[in-house]
């Protein structure tokens, strides 16, 4: 593509960020009575309120011209097309085809793949019923009451955030575990806990090879073994892999397969196999509600125009606060304890997508590329790093996130959320200005020295940029919306920047140089010399 930062869309946000740019939200607000109407947007039976962000009409304008101009329309098509858009891998790009209505014909290498992903959620659909109506049971006759999900990464993030969003939903005779961490310690209290006669193993990885999945994996077999033999681990033991060969030698049943594409990376994966812990833990109908949500969200990102399109305006908004602004972080804030994990689902979908340094050419990028995601329930971060984002030096975009109605059946509490999601926004936009604290100072009585020596600690700069997304309830629907909008807003931004966002080999490295260490650390004397000063540590104080 050709250059970004000279081009005269570039140069035009450029000339914006130095006139519209530097202006308050307070004057803003002031000046525009319909600040709210003209930035904000309202489908889907979602509102999306992005009246807070730092931006004008001609900002708006500019960023929606940068996007046209980058090819973005093009590039949309091309991914729900299945061209070959991963290009450092050559791979089609199609985790919306896993949520696709069955009749769209989408082709790969000459196949339709939408009959295959069809006849997986198919078997998916039958496997949980089976499990459900006690057809399927353990190798003693007794029926699965808990699963445990072995994976990491997209194999485990997905599935954790997407069963505790909609824990109002769970089967009531299913218990899900998950497992993703190396140490041990995660895998050990689950099985403290379970009973191997009645549990059901569901091991995600897709080389069935991943060093974590497949070392909990092991130590969960033997487990089992240890417990009712040998000859019980292909009844309760599930993959989801294509390494036919390993799940032979895992002793995985091949009715007991499910397999994943090479066009679908991990990070987007909870709408296949990946999701069948889900779907054992929500029941297929509300799984297939998840992918109808998502599907609604795609199909609004492929027609609707750029100045109503919910992950386009998401994403250049983002590219604004980036690039221009130079806001290097994203706080998420949930305004619903369910969604306690949704920020880190978010990390994984937005950093490991959009962290990179070259185009797709090779070349170093022109700019700033993906920011810092983090976030935490809007309610405790009220409480412990909200001081930082009010009056500290560290500067954020944010996104609300909440529901009208609870999640629970306390609606009171959920107002008192809403409150406080509502009230959060405001103060990051509009602060509190030199001449309120002198006002509220002086109603509370305090005399002229006290007033100027606590003024400058009360002070809130504001003009801290953020939208709000609002919704009626937190449903299979509405969530399947909400991530298919964040994975489309990465996209966005990865057109705009012209990387990649669908390959991780950052996420490698880290990995191979890691499995070289494995014997040094089990034997600290036969480890590199440059290491001999930690790993002398490790042999002095193992047990």
């Amino acid at each position: 593509m050709s250059s970004l930062l000279q081009s005269p869309e570039w140069q035009s946000l450029n000339a914006l960020m130095l006139s519209d740019g530097t202006r308050h939200l307070r004057d803003l607000f002031a000046e525009q009575t319909e600040r709210f109407n003209a930035f904000s947007r309202c489908e889907m039976d979602i509102l999306f309120d992005f009246s807070r962000q730092r931006v004008t009409h001609p900002v708006l304008a500019g960023l929606l011209k940068l996007a046209e101009a980058r090819g973005l329309r093009a590039k949309i098509n091309a991914m729900f097309n299945g061209e070959i858009i991963n290009t450092t891998e050559q791979r089609a790009v199609l985790h919306t085809a896993l949520r696709a209505s069955s009749d769209r014909n989408i082709t790969v290498n000459g196949r339709n793949v939408t009959h295959e992903v069809q006849a997986n959620l198919q078997r998916m659909q039958g496997f949980v019923e089976d499990v459900h109506s006690g057809r399927k049971r353990g190798s003693n006759g007794k029926v699965f009451t808990d699963i445990v999900n072995i994976g990491i990464g997209g194999s485990d993030l997905g599935v954790v955030m997407v069963t505790e969003a909609l824990a109002r939903y769970r089967q009531p005779s299913i218990k899900l575990h998950c497992v993703s961490n190396i140490d041990g310690s995660q895998l050990a209290d689950v099985l403290e806990k379970v009973d191997a006669a009645s549990t059901l193993f569901v091991v995600c990885s897709k080389t069935f090879s991943t060093l974590e999945t497949l070392s909990n994996a092991r130590i969960a077999r033997q487990w089992l073994v240890d417990r009712l033999g040998s000859e019980a681990v292909s009844g309760h033991f599930v993959a989801v892999s294509t390494n036919d060969k390993a799940m032979d030698a895992f002793q995985i049943a091949p009715e007991s397969r499910f397999t994943l594409w090479d066009w679908v990376g991990g990070r987007y994966s909870l709408w296949s196999a990946i999701g069948l812990s889900v779907a054992l833990t929500i029941g297929t109908a509300n799984f297939r509600l998840l992918l109808n949500g998502a599907r609604i969200m795609d199909e609004h990102f492929l027609s609707a125009p750029f100045e109503n399109n919910y992950p386009v305006l998401m994403g250049m908004l983002g590219i604004w606060n980036r690039n221009f602004l130079g806001l290097d972080s994203l706080c998420v804030l949930p305004y619903d304890q369910r969604l306690h994990r949704f920020p880190a689902y978010l990390q994984q979908l937005d950093m490991e997508s959009n962290g990179k340094r070259v185009t797709h050419s090779g070349e170093p990028v022109e700019c700033d590329t993906g920011a810092v995601l983090w976030g935490e329930p809007g309610s405790n971060a009220q409480h412990s790093f909200f001081q930082l984002l009010h009056q500290g030096t560290a500067r954020a975009a944010l996104d609300f996130i909440a529901p009208v109605n609870a999640s629970s059946d306390y609606q009171g509490q959920q107002n008192l959320a809403l409150a406080n999601c509502l009230g959060q926004a405001q103060a990051f936009a509009l602060g509190y200005n030199e001449q309120e604290v002198q006002e509220e100072l002086q109603s509370r009585g305090m005399d002229t020295a006290t007033i100027a020596r606590l003024k400058q600690h009360k002070l809130h700069p504001g003009n801290r940029p953020s939208s709000i997304l609002l919704f009626p309830h937190l449903d299979p629907v509405t969530l399947g919306k909400l991530i298919a909008m964040y994975e489309h807003k990465v996209f966005v931004q990865s057109v705009i920047w012209d990387i990649n966002a669908f390959d991780q080999w950052g996420v490698e490295l880290g990995k191979k140089v890691a499995d070289s260490l494995v014997s040094a650390v089990e034997k600290p004397e036969t480890g590199p010399v440059n290491l001999q000063g930690f790993l002398s540590h490790i042999s002095k104080w193992r047990k």
